[in-house]
């Protein structure tokens, strides 16, 4: 008899939510200061992230079957399996990880697929859990005919629940129809998980059906209703969409109408994010709308962003608005993105905005662009030395020179001497010098300069959030 573990809830461990079932939470995560003696590592206790409930992890494995526990691990490690599987003696033991290893890759037989449609109606949570992931993995017309007659036939709220995010999960177009009836279903669960899985499957025809989600009077049916209209690129959802950004009263909603608005790319909707922008007080939203506004290209959002970029207290924040300005090419904003190259306390908001100024028209380095080239971050360098390298001011070569000279990290160096080269450095010293160095990788660059071929460590930042509602 196969059997559903108790574990898939990991997410739980740091306020995640689960859509197929109203679980009953393990313990909350708390605030844990580190230990006398501990490394406090930087990367591990960034002050917005929130905190692993280590402890209550811990507290549950005890006992659990090795797959169980494997998986676990995995999910633990942020799903990197190739890193760990081919240990030799990992604490489970190697037969254990060979089993894990190709748990992902498994197929099914019909007999268990049957086994885990009918578990959908289980009392217990974490099985209907993990009975609707792996449903996900299977094609629509293996399971689609019997998950629709669920819906109908079932009184229970959580097997319908459920029964509704595994018709998303497997995109059945055949649903359609009956999941759109959800919508008007008493059950807060139902009707939400219908409206995120219409939003999946993607059928344009229930775009008016979405709209009318955002006036639910339940946040988790407003919340799937921006992830779906946003999913099914709806642009006459826009006006809506700016609507629940102005006066919905719960905060993921308006980040989520954030992000929708950003995916249909309407650069109509500009002015009002703008205005929504000014008046948010939700890190989160604002986060969202400023990702969004680059999204959208929108030009006319540039004082906006560059005031952001100057003030906003959250480094989240202003990395985005750097993101943003430089995406949507705003000169105007040079000035005030040299400064944060050069003296923002992020280093993330340093980089990224180094990085923004390498995608403007401009033919002077702004003074931060310059200074960032000796950057306690070798990231923020080699943006810097990237940027300048597209902007080609010979007035940096000074800084640049003696930047190479010291510099420890092998993509800033490229980065450096692309700069270098494409401001007008060409001296038979210079690259003699390059040509010696115990680096490889330097050699090969210094090569590449004389011979006049490009060389590109491009340093793109990926914009964040990039969220999903």
């Amino acid at each position: 008899m196969f059997r559903f573990p108790v574990v898939f809830a990991l997410g739980a461990l740091v306020g995640g939510q689960f859509a197929a079932s109203h679980a009953a939470p393990l313990a909350p995560a708390a605030v844990i200061l580190p230990t006398a003696g501990v490394a406090r590592a930087p990367e591990a206790f960034e002050q917005d992230r929130p905190i692993m409930n280590v402890r209550g992890l811990v507290a549950v494995l005890h006992g659990l079957p090795a797959l169980v526990c494997g998986l676990t691990a995995e999910a633990a490690a942020g799903w990197g399996g190739g890193s760990w599987m081919n240990a030799p003696a990992p604490p489970l033991g190697p037969d254990a990880t060979l089993r894990l290893a190709g748990f992902p890759r498994a197929r099914m037989v019909p007999s268990e697929i049957t086994m885990l449609i009918d578990s959908l109606a289980s009392n217990d949570n974490c099985v209907r859990e993990v009975a609707v992931r792996l449903i996900g993995r299977v094609r629509a017309s293996y399971v689609e005919e019997r998950l629709i007659a669920q819906l109908s036939t079932s009184r229970a709220v959580p097997t319908r629940e459920a029964a509704a995010l595994a018709l998303g999960l497997v995109r059945s177009k055949d649903a359609v129809a009956p999941l759109e009836r959800l919508i008007g279903d008493d059950a807060v669960g139902v009707r939400a998980n219908a409206v995120w899985a219409l939003g999946r499957i993607g059928e344009k025809s229930v775009a008016s059906s979405m709209r009318r989600s955002l006036r639910d009077e339940e946040e988790l049916v407003r919340l799937a209703g921006a992830g779906a209209v946003g999913a099914l690129e709806d642009v006459d959802a826009v006006d809506d969409l700016l609507q629940v950004l102005r006066t919905d009263q719960v905060a993921r909603v308006r980040r989520s109408a954030a992000w929708a608005l950003g995916a249909l790319r309407q650069r109509r909707a500009a002015d009002g994010m703008v205005a929504a922008l000014r008046g948010e007080q939700d890190d989160d939203v604002r986060e969202t709308i400023t990702w969004a506004l680059g999204n959208l290209r929108a030009e006319s959002a540039a004082s906006a962003l560059t005031e952001l970029l100057q003030r906003d207290k959250s480094g989240e924040v202003r990395e985005n608005a750097a993101w943003a300005l430089g995406s949507m090419r705003a000169s105007s904003a040079a000035a005030a993105l040299g400064a944060a190259a050069g003296r923002d306390s992020s280093a993330d908001v340093r980089g990224t905005a180094a990085w923004a100024l390498g995608q403007l028209h401009v033919n002077e380095a702004p003074d931060g662009l310059v200074r960032a080239v000796t950057d306690q971050d070798a990231d923020v360098r080699g943006k810097a030395a990237w940027a300048l390298s597209n902007i080609g001011d010979a007035r940096a070569a000074t800084a640049l020179r003696a930047a190479l000279r010291t510099e420890t990290n092998s993509t800033a160096r490229r980065a450096q001497i692309r700069a270098l080269v494409r401001s007008g450095e060409q001296s038979e010293s210079f690259f003699k010098e390059l040509l010696s160095s115990e680096d490889p990788e330097v050699r090969e660059a210094a090569v590449r300069g004389m011979a006049g071929h490009g060389m590109n460590p491009w340093p793109w930042p990926m914009p964040r959030p990039r969220p999903f509602p």
